[in-house]
């Protein structure tokens, strides 16, 4: 692999462990199986690919495009709350309307962003970083993110949010009210997702309407992975294990799109995401067989027994 091609992948991992964070509060935080992942990716996209042609500052237009992912997983924790919608047809309701408000949006299928000022172009003209100018910069947003993460599930209303996920019975008796917590849970962790779009439209020069297809099979990959390797004893190593993860799966699939001499082509993306993401759940099983029965309830349940201890 090319150093051009290892430093893509990095920068295509630490993108989507933006998404991974996001997946992790949804899916581990608050149990709450959301495809709106794949509408508020494009939607943050095309969010910030908008407000950039319309002369915004590329770092008011990124934050535009985290605070449109916010509203659209508010949107679908609305629908699953207030209007008692099932939580995965909450979230597949809200995926196929974004995909017209993007239309929308956007104005057309796609917008590019070659020759205009994104926030790489304005980190290029601080410092001459070469080819690894994207990565570190999104290295520095990852970090930041998970900072906030961690924190924020850290205090009296993270452990409300995590209490919610784990045992909302027990988290109402103790007066928490879970509609809200999951209304502000989805919207963090969809928001995070849309900072994601924003920041993608922007490294790759362009965003598309059909960007968002299988985001939320890369996020659950990447959560996946990263539990398999550093396990799920604290949210610190949780959201660690995301970034983690998200990274080791792009270098992976970077690796195997790259082994043209074995046959695989472009076309087997998909092939490959499968292949991977079975790898992983099948080491991740193997794994727990072989760990002491107490400990392996509390790993297979993270959520609920951090909700518990807190």
């Amino acid at each position: 692999m090319s150093l051009i091609a290892f430093s893509g992948a990095c920068e295509a991992g630490l993108l989507f462990a933006l998404v991974a964070l996001g997946v992790y509060l949804s899916f581990r935080v608050l149990d709450f199986p959301d495809l709106t992942v794949d509408g508020s990716f494009p939607l943050g996209a095309a969010v910030a690919a908008s407000a950039i042609m319309a002369g915004i500052p590329p770092i008011v237009a990124t934050l535009l495009g985290f605070a449109a992912g916010a509203v659209a997983g508010f949107v679908t924790a609305f629908l699953s709350v207030r209007l008692k919608i099932m939580n995965l047809l909450a979230g597949i309701l809200t995926m196929v309307a974004l995909f017209s408000i993007n239309l929308r949006i956007m104005g057309k299928p796609n917008i590019s962003l070659y020759g205009t000022d994104t926030i790489f172009s304005w980190i290029g003209t601080i410092a001459a970083l070469g080819v690894w100018g994207n990565t570190i910069l999104l290295l520095c947003i990852v970090v930041a993110a998970k900072s906030l993460v961690d924190w924020f599930l850290a205090t009296h209303m993270g452990l409300a949010l995590r209490a919610t996920g784990a045992n909302p019975k027990m988290a109402e008796a103790q007066a928490v009210d879970n509609g809200r917590m999951v209304m502000l849970g989805m919207a963090l962790a969809n928001g995070l997702v849309g900072l994601a779009g924003a920041l993608y439209a922007e490294s790759q020069g362009v965003a598309d309407v059909s960007m968002g297809i299988g985001t939320i099979v890369t996020g659950l990959a990447a959560v996946i992975i990263g539990e398999t390797i550093v396990g799920t004893g604290s949210v610190a190593r949780a959201t660690l294990g995301c970034i983690l993860g998200a990274l080791i799966y792009r270098l992976v699939i970077a690796l195997a799109l790259d082994g043209g001499v074995i046959g695989i082509q472009a076309q087997d993306l998909n092939l490959v995401t499968a292949l991977v993401v079975a790898v992983a759940v099948m080491i991740s099983k193997t794994r727990m067989k072989k760990l002491p029965t107490i400990r392996r309830t509390r790993l297979s349940e993270p959520s609920k027994a951090e909700g518990a201890a807190s």
